[in-house]
């Protein structure tokens, strides 16, 4: 089980599979990073690093009172904890509005699309 800890305390669980130009899954409310398993599954028989995280308070992360909020879940940590570069990120529901929260607070630098 491959977790890493943020900066203010939070455990959060994540699946980091195969090698290659990497694709990142933030799931939505209330759902965790098992509902990308099929979308992992085909990018990964293609070549791609697939990377999805239980954001906090989901799944297997800590399930904590505070910090659920768009800034929280668009932290680079999970991206800094893995130095990632010229990554794909894709987002669903919530997840969608994290995506564009990261770029809007970190920009593209490790961002491919």
């Amino acid at each position: 089980m491959a977790t890493f800890t943020t900066s203010d305390g939070v455990t959060l669980f994540f699946k980091d599979w195969g090698s290659g130009q990497p694709i990142v899954f933030s799931h939505g409310w209330p759902l965790s990073s098992d509902d990308w398993d099929n979308q992992m599954l085909f990018f990964l028989q293609r070549g791609f690093r697939v990377i999805a995280h239980d954001r906090r308070g989901h799944g297997r992360s800590t399930q904590t009172p505070d910090g659920h909020d768009i800034d929280h879940y668009a932290d680079e940590a999970l991206v800094a904890h893995l130095d990632l570069h010229d990554a794909i990120h894709i987002g669903h529901s919530t997840g969608g509005g994290e995506v564009v929260r990261y770029l809007a607070r970190h920009g593209e630098a490790t961002v491919r699309r």
